[in-house]
């Protein structure tokens, strides 16, 4: 089990506190987690990756994206060393949110190119609608069409899909007719099977109503019925809800050759530790910033140390919970400050200036529980980093 290797941090800094004073933070014992995965998995874990910002580019961040493609990919080979895949070109990697499908489909192609220069290491890519304008979706036949763009780009770039939720079905599907007409032509024409994501409406409001109802409840009847009637052709579904018992009951409805990847952000350890009626494998926002401990934690769930999983994983949950507050969409940027302060890229700066969707507050209660949770890999480093930030906002040293 991965003890503290420190009594106690020598380091401290100053910190706002939400009375608007400013306290004097001591940072706590640090803990280090393997670099690489030491074992073996019994989990399928994904990371859905980030990208990082090229800061130098001259463009304007609003309007167009900018990637440094060397960090970029340099990130992902930290993930795959880990042990853990890499779900690409989803929400996390800003997809919708200032990421465009061309970015996104050369993204894919890099990504995958580099999987499988490191021995076909594991990503999935996702491919949805997004270059259909919504205003331009006149009707069902024009989602479908779009779906089969996307798909077919990223196989011919050798990636395996990620069926990512689509904003204009969701403006044009009044049925669950609708949607399994979708579903059911594109799960039909897929080289390899695919993973489904239903992404809930706090995640991304166009999506309201998705499956053709706001009744969860017969979203879920719906969704089951699409999965289970093409499980051949499905490798598993995610579901971002924020709702671990939905979860838990839709896992147990599935067909057994479909898999669970859970991506609630809040709950997330106690679905992949599982009961004895099973358990979820894991496609993750948050597994961006704390993937050397996420790794490790599942190593040890791997060896039947479940103690030392929940002791390793447990102290995460608080600062996921924070990032992915609502508005959730804007979790983007607590993935991309986590990797600053931890040596990952070299500044602060997201695609679409997204780095200003949550407060100085905000980022000063991440680091707090960044800390508590031992994730901080270099805190003298963090710790500068986390000073500059907060000199620009008015906090001096």
């Amino acid at each position: 089990m991965n003890k503290p290797v420190l009594p106690m941090s020598s380091l401290s800094l100053k910190l706002p506190m939400a009375d608007r004073s400013i306290e004097t933070y001591r940072l706590a014992a640090s803990r280090m987690f393997p670099a690489k995965l030491e074992g073996t998995l019994n989990r399928v874990a994904f990371s859905a990756a980030h990208v990082v910002a090229d800061p130098f580019a001259d463009n304007d961040p609003w309007l167009t994206s900018a990637i440094d493609w060397d960090r970029t990919i340099a990130f992902r080979e930290h993930i795959w060393d880990l042990g853990l895949g890499v779900a690409e070109a989803m929400d996390t990697a800003q997809r919708g949110m200032g990421l465009d499908w061309p970015t996104s489909l050369e993204l894919i192609q890099r990504s995958v190119k580099a999987a499988k220069a490191k021995g076909n290491a594991l990503v999935f890519s996702g491919a949805g609608t997004d270059h259909l304008a919504v205003e331009d979706a006149k009707s069902i036949d024009d989602v479908i069409h779009a779906y089969e763009e996307q798909i077919a780009a990223v196989e011919k770039a050798g990636g395996r899909i990620i069926l990512m939720a689509s904003r204009a079905l969701a403006k044009l599907g009044r049925s669950a007719d609708d949607y399994a007409s979708v579903y059911n032509r594109v799960l039909g024409q897929v080289r390899e099977p695919v993973i489904i994501h239903w992404l809930g409406d706090m995640f991304d409001p166009a999506l309201a109503g998705y499956w053709g109802t706001a009744d969860l409840d017969k979203a879920m009847d719906i969704v089951v019925a699409i999965i289970n009637a093409n499980a051949a052709k499905v490798d598993g579904v995610k579901v971002s809800l924020l709702d671990k018992q939905r979860e838990i009951d839709m896992r147990r409805r599935l067909d057994k050759n479909v898999k669970m990847y859970t991506g609630d952000d809040f709950n997330y350890a106690e679905l992949i530790a599982g009961d004895a009626k099973g358990f979820s494998h894991a496609l993750l926002g948050i597994f961006d910033a704390i993937a050397p401990a996420a790794s490790y934690a599942l190593s040890r769930l791997a060896a039947g140390d479940e103690a030392g999983f929940h002791d390793v994983l447990g102290p995460t949950v608080p600062l996921s919970r924070h990032i992915f507050r609502a508005p959730t969409r804007f979790y983007k940027t607590g993935i991309v400050f986590m990797a600053w302060l931890n040596g990952h890229q070299n500044h602060f700066t997201m695609v679409g200036g997204q780095e200003s969707t949550r407060s100085t507050l905000h980022l000063a209660e991440l680091f707090r529980l960044a800390d508590k949770a031992g994730l901080l890999s270099n805190p003298e480093l963090a710790t500068r980093r986390m000073k500059t930030m907060l000199a620009t906002r008015g906090i001096e040293p």
